[in-house]
This record gives C-alpha cells, sequence and structure tokens, in this order.
C-alpha cells in the first residue's frame, strides 16, 4: 500500500532510495508482517470491539474453538477483565503439521470503560465464537436532552 503512494520512486537519488526500503521494512516489521514486534511472544490477545450506545457498553470478544469454562468475565473499578486460555492442538499420529497459524495459550483483555456501568444488570452471553458482554449504563451516565429556548 504504501509503494503504491509514492509514485515517484526511481526518480529519488539512490541514498534516498535505500532510505525509503528501511523505512519502509520499519513499518512492515511493527505493524505489518506476522513476525512484527506488536505480536505477543506467548498466547495470543483476541480481536475486540467496544460499542457505546444510548442506554448501555456492548463489548464483542473473539475467541473462537473455546468453551465458556476456558475464560472468565470480571467487572472491577470501572473495568471489564476478560481473561482466558486456548488448549494448543496437540500433534497427532499420522499427521504431519505444515503450517500452524493458529494462536493458543492464555490472554487478558482490560478495558476501561468510559462511563458508569450498572454493575448488577451487567449480561454475557457465548454463541458461535464469540463472546458478548452488555454493560448497562448508570442513570447519570445516560445522555440526557437538554431543552433550549429562544
Amino acid at each position: 500500500m504504501v509503494r503504491s503512494l509514492v509514485p515517484w520512486r526511481t526518480r529519488f537519488p539512490r541514498p534516498l532510495i535505500r532510505m525509503e526500503e528501511e523505512m519502509e521494512d520499519l513499518w512492515d516489521r511493527f505493524l505489518g508482517k506476522e513476525e512484527g514486534w506488536l505480536r505477543p511472544m506467548e498466547g495470543f490477545t483476541p480481536r475486540t470491539n467496544l460499542v457505546e450506545m444510548e442506554n448501555e457498553f456492548e463489548v464483542t470478544v473473539d475467541v473462537p474453538g473455546m468453551k465458556l469454562e476456558d475464560f472468565k468475565v470480571e467487572m472491577r473499578d470501572g473495568h471489564l477483565f476478560i481473561s482466558g486460555e486456548k488448549e494448543e492442538e496437540k500433534e497427532e499420529k499420522g499427521k504431519t503439521f505444515h503450517r500452524l497459524e493458529r494462536h493458543t495459550g492464555k490472554f487478558s483483555r482490560i478495558l476501561p470503560l468510559p462511563g458508569g456501568v450498572d454493575e448488577e444488570k451487567i449480561q454475557g452471553e457465548y454463541h458461535d465464537g464469540v463472546l458478548t458482554v452488555k454493560l448497562p449504563k448508570t442513570e447519570e451516565t445516560k445522555p440526557r436532552r437538554i431543552e433550549v429556548k429562544s
């Protein structure tokens, strides 16, 4: 993608081309390829969405292949804690693995919530590999319409 943004690449003097290639390699290592710096050394980090709606926050976490007993969800000090462990696939006799890209191991996500949550009404469900946690807002956090007079 970066290359398409620099159509004049061949016009750069030689030292600048080399610098550009090194910067591109740096970005690939930092954000791009799987061997990058941000890739966790152990475990994995499940993809997570935090969405705010008028009356609640909704957190969805992709944890395919896990069972309910494999993870834990807690609410502490205005933060949602989600942790668990996804078991590594055991090598089976008669199978030769040529590529292993599925992430396994322990994970922990801590999500600070941007407003007050009614902790007594929090609901969670797990379906088709997606954990969904609904966190109703407290009355103080819900938006209030203000009447403006002219």
